[in-house]
């Protein structure tokens, strides 16, 4: 089974659907990561303050699978932004993961009180340059931060990742990342299972013949958007990825664009400094 890519604005292809650790313990981590490079995955988002990136390495170490045929994420975290301390982060998790380049790095958040992530950046074009990573972005940036940063800045960030489901539509910021180019990548995109059960949802599910998360997905899929579906159970994993065999109707799609309330299950970057 192949996943679709999509190119993000430095010609670098990433796989749509990706496997994510967030709140796996480092234990756990590389058993979850192998069932999934098993099913088929080949991108794997992690992040510093996780505390995983060790368990990521371990079970690609023990894949097999060529470096080029993998994509691996990580992040900064908030209290290392800044120049030369981003480089030394960076530097951490590629040592942590057993990796010599990254192929995305992401600035975790904006920190906006911190005031550090035009520095941060500027750390990470420079990791660009030197080929340390394939392409560089953002993580849970409003369109305001958005804004400054590529008012100062001399490359637009290939991706930014956000807390993106049903429930939380993100508008403005994938109008956004739009118009800068900006891939929208989701992370919760299944709201942490806090939608599987919604009537709406089960019922396109019922009439697709597909599971609840199979059909939030699928409508994460078909508008374009990155996803990152994390799971520990091994069937769930698989099932996560058979989503690439069937199509929501437009009038589906509206329905479950319809469950929006704005609300959030992680912090408000606007607010939120870590």
């Amino acid at each position: 089974m192949s996943i679709p890519t999509i190119t993000l604005n430095n010609g670098v292809e990433i796989p749509q659907l990706g496997f994510g650790v967030f709140q796996v313990p480092d234990d756990e981590t590389a058993a979850a990561v192998t069932a999934a490079l098993d099913a088929g995955y080949r991108s794997i988002d992690t992040a510093a303050i996780y505390g995983n990136e060790a368990g990521v390495g371990r079970a690609l170490a023990a894949s097999g699978i060529p470096r080029d045929e993998l994509f691996i994420t990580t992040k900064l975290w908030n209290s290392d932004q800044g120049f030369a301390s981003t480089i030394a982060a960076h530097e951490a998790s590629l040592a942590a993961l057993g990796l010599d380049y990254l192929d995305l790095y992401l600035i975790h958040w904006p920190a906006p009180a911190n005031d550090n992530y035009i520095e941060s950046w500027r750390a990470m074009e420079q990791l660009l340059t030197d080929g340390r990573v394939r392409a560089i972005g953002v993580s849970n940036f409003a369109p305001e931060h958005l804004e400054r940063l590529t008012h100062t800045s001399r490359i637009v960030p290939a991706v930014n990742q956000v807390e993106l489901h049903p429930r939380l539509t993100q508008t403005a910021v994938r109008a956004a990342n739009a118009a800068q180019g900006i891939a929208t990548e989701a992370w919760s995109p299944l709201a942490q299972g806090g939608l599987l059960a919604d009537p709406v949802v089960a019922d396109v599910a019922a009439r697709a013949g597909r599971s609840p998360a199979q059909v939030i997905l699928r409508w994460h899929l078909q508008q374009g958007r990155i996803v990152i579906p994390k799971s520990v159970t091994p069937s769930r994993i698989i099932e996560n990825l058979a989503v690439f065999d069937f199509d929501l109707s437009p009038a589906d799609l509206l329905l479950i664009d319809g469950l929006n309330t704005d609300s959030r299950i992680g912090p408000d970057p606007v607010e939120f400094n870590g």
